[in-house]
């Protein structure tokens, strides 16, 4: 996921797309405690797209704020 394709989304979109990764980041961490987890890099990419969803929120509410 990239950020190009986060500024398409409406607010509600990105927030339903962190719960989401949330979520699967819930479950890597879980399969990691376990020993279970058979991609680690996965961990850290869902960490970031987490990290640019929250990024991409506080833009769009900055943007509303100053245009309001």
């Amino acid at each position: 996921m990239n950020a190009k394709e986060l500024h398409d989304k409406t607010p509600d979109q990105l927030r339903d797309e962190l719960v989401n990764l949330k979520k699967e980041a819930f479950n890597l961490r879980f399969q990691q405690a376990t020993g279970q987890l058979e991609n680690p890099a996965r961990l850290r990419s869902v960490k970031r797209d987490v990290a640019r969803v929250h990024t991409v929120l506080n833009q769009k509410a900055a943007t509303a704020a100053t245009e309001a």
